[in-house]
């Protein structure tokens, strides 16, 4: 009986073991379902929320140097509202209200260990309404040092979409915009061209030996007329559809890649487009400079374009308020980058398309209209994060003291440092184009390149700066020289061997020019042949072409092939010698490479060489760069007359 009882004991108790077990299996049970349930709605927003009207960056990364980032969030009385984050490694560390009740600024700090993932922005209002936004951190595809810039090795093959290939006319005519035509007959309208056409046409830009592209603004703009441009965006974070998606830039970049073809963006700091979103309701009373003045809709002053305020000792604090100030134009409100918001914006913005994009430069419009302290912050910012990169900044200038003020490195006396590495080489464009075009003397003709040259002592890097023939806003160069072919291949060739990066404008090649209206813009942007359905003539496959176009397209091709394997070209010592009796000879010298331009005004063919006797080249083999033809280098060489000689000691590629 003792027995039986120890037995209904000990199973007694075995039970109340088991009961208990099971109870405790089921709050824990209960608790991890709790626990996941926390989880998902902390760390995955399996549901997509898009409550608020706008938010920007549209997206950001993690394992970033910079681990902070600012959120511009537009929406009807958004201010009224307490935001909240709830995603491990993402902390909010500051709300900013706006003037305007819709907006709100927030800044978010990124831990070092956060996961990529979406997440929801709750946005919470004292009445109890909650808005959802959805949220992603993106994993990076690439580190920052991986991002490689364009250098001295690069030739830049410059391009207006609109006018260079339209690859589907299907996206020609968007209702939901503004300008709403296609008209190839006029120059100031819309054409056609899109980033399909130049997709389309990356065999024909390889082929010709260019190693990056640079397309004016592919950005929505949203404007009545004269859209095509491109320069007066309506919103900084949208491809205009138009020119088509961006699914299809992001194609662009990654097939250019593929052959060995950089992208650069053109971008702008400087001003928007009058019908950019934000215009219908500023953030802040300081969002534009002349804010006031374009709300009471009084006269706004335009830009005195007078650069040189930003060097100037003595420069008036009303001339340097005009310059900074004053609107580039009157449909493009310039942007006030002394206010933090907006500059954090533009400076996001950027790192964005670098990131998305993958770019491999970036193109800085209007570079001395902006804020230049903010500019530096700017450049810096970029910079810091990608410090292979590259940016190459607009200053339209013939002066080469102040072309040298921006470039990175340079010695101001004010101290002020750009961190822009490649400004635009303009006072050398012009040198180049007047040493051709003028009768030879002892002060013009070429004397003014060698002159031009010398000032490279003013340059911090002579090699990181940009040079060029012509561009989207200066008349071609065949105009330029007067429709001289012999001088347009003197400046091509002098140009692209120099220690400078080369771009190149479309259609240069062909000897597009502006002689019937030299200047005017929409001649100068001129549609490329063969680029629609139906073009009579084709230049990407020489259908229709002149013997002249021809020839010229061929030299660029010979040409940029032999500057793209040429150590020399990229990187050699330069040597040049004065000219006399109107020749002009310049060396580029690495190693057992040395390549030969021969610059001659003159009828002679004979060319003695005893004033180059320091290069050592006697008895040296030769080959002319462009027909391939070898010869040997003695006492005297053979020349073309009235025209350019190039030859390289590489007689092998």
């Amino acid at each position: 009986m003792r027995m039986f009882r120890d037995k209904i004991a000990i199973s007694s108790f075995k039970l109340l073991l088991f009961m208990l077990l099971l109870g405790v299996l089921n709050v824990a049970c209960n608790n991890l379902g709790k626990e996941k349930k926390v989880v998902s709605d902390i760390e995955v927003s399996t549901e997509v929320h898009n409550d608020v009207e706008r938010i920007e960056p549209l997206n950001w990364w993690v394992g970033f140097k910079n681990q902070d980032i600012q959120l511009l969030v537009k929406d009807s009385v958004i201010s009224r509202s307490k935001p909240e984050i709830k995603y491990p490694g993402v902390t909010i560390s500051a709300v900013h209200n706006a003037k305007s009740p819709n907006y709100l600024f927030i800044d978010l700090h990124i831990d070092v260990q956060t996961q990529p993932g979406k997440f929801n922005i709750l946005f919470k209002f004292e009445n109890g309404k909650i808005k959802r936004q959805t949220y992603e951190l993106k994993s990076r595809v690439k580190p920052s040092e991986a991002y490689i810039g364009f250098n001295s090795t690069d030739a830049i093959y410059l391009i207006t979409p609109d006018r260079f290939s339209n690859g589907d006319a299907s996206n020609d005519i968007n209702e939901t915009l503004l300008e709403k035509t296609i008209d190839r007959t006029n120059d100031y309208a819309r054409h056609g061209g899109d980033i399909k056409g130049i997709t389309n046409h990356l065999d024909y830009i390889e082929d010709l030996g260019f190693t990056a592209i640079w397309p004016c603004p592919l950005l929505t703009n949203n404007m009545s007329n004269s859209s095509y441009h491109g320069y007066a965006m309506t919103n900084f974070y949208e491809i205009d559809p138009r020119f088509g998606s961006l699914e299809e830039y992001l194609e662009l970049s990654e097939k250019a890649s593929k052959k060995g073809i950089k992208l650069i963006m053109d971008q702008v700091a400087n001003h928007c487009g009058s019908e950019h979103w934000w215009m219908k309701d500023l953030p802040f009373s300081d969002w534009l400079n002349q804010q006031k003045t374009f709300e009471n809709k009084e006269n706004l002053k335009n830009s005195n374009h007078r650069r040189t305020t930003n060097q100037d000792l003595y420069a008036s604090t009303r001339d340097k308020q005009d310059m900074i100030d004053g609107w580039f134009v009157a449909s493009m409100p310039d942007l006030n980058q002394k206010n933090p918001f907006m500059a954090t914006y533009i400076i996001q913005n950027s790192i964005w398309w670098i990131e998305t994009a993958g770019l491999g430069g970036i193109r800085q419009d209007t570079y001395p209209y902006s804020d230049k302290d903010f500019m530096s912050k700017w450049a810096g910012a970029i910079m810091a994060e990608y410090p292979n990169f590259s940016i190459v900044g607009e200053e339209w200038s013939t002066n080469p003291l102040l072309i040298g003020y921006w470039q990175e490195g340079a010695k101001n006396r004010d101290g002020y440092d750009s961190n822009l590495k490649s400004p635009m080489d303009f006072a050398m464009q012009h040198q180049i184009v007047n040493a051709l075009n003028e009768d030879e003397s002892w002060e013009n003709g070429l004397v003014k390149m060698y002159e031009g040259l010398a000032n490279d002592f003013n340059y911090a890097s002579p090699k990181n700066l940009l040079i060029f023939p012509d561009n989207h806003d200066m008349s071609r160069i065949s105009t330029q020289l007067h429709e001289d072919v012999d001088k347009v291949k003197m400046a091509l060739g002098y140009m692209f061997t120099l220690p400078r990066i080369p771009q190149f404008y479309y259609g240069t090649e062909i000897l597009i020019n502006d002689s019937i209206n030299p200047g005017d813009h929409g001649l100068i942007r001129t549609d490329f042949p063969g680029g629609w359905d139906g073009d009579v003539v084709n230049a990407f496959s020489g259908e229709g072409l002149t013997s002249s176009q021809k020839d010229m397209q061929l030299y660029v091709k010979q040409l940029m092939n032999y500057r793209k394997h040429s150590k020399a070209i990229h990187g050699g010592k330069t040597i040049h010698f004065a000219p006399e009796n109107g020749v002009y000879a310049l060396f580029r010298v690495l190693e057992d490479e040395v390549v030969i331009v021969i610059l001659n005004k003159s009828n002679e063919v004979s060319l003695q060489t005893v004033t180059f006797n320091e290069l050592g080249l006697k008895g040296r083999q030769i080959k002319n760069i462009i027909n391939e033809e070898l010869s040997i280098w003695g006492d005297k060489i053979t020349v073309n007359p009235n025209g350019i000689s190039l030859f390289s000691t590489k007689i092998h590629n």
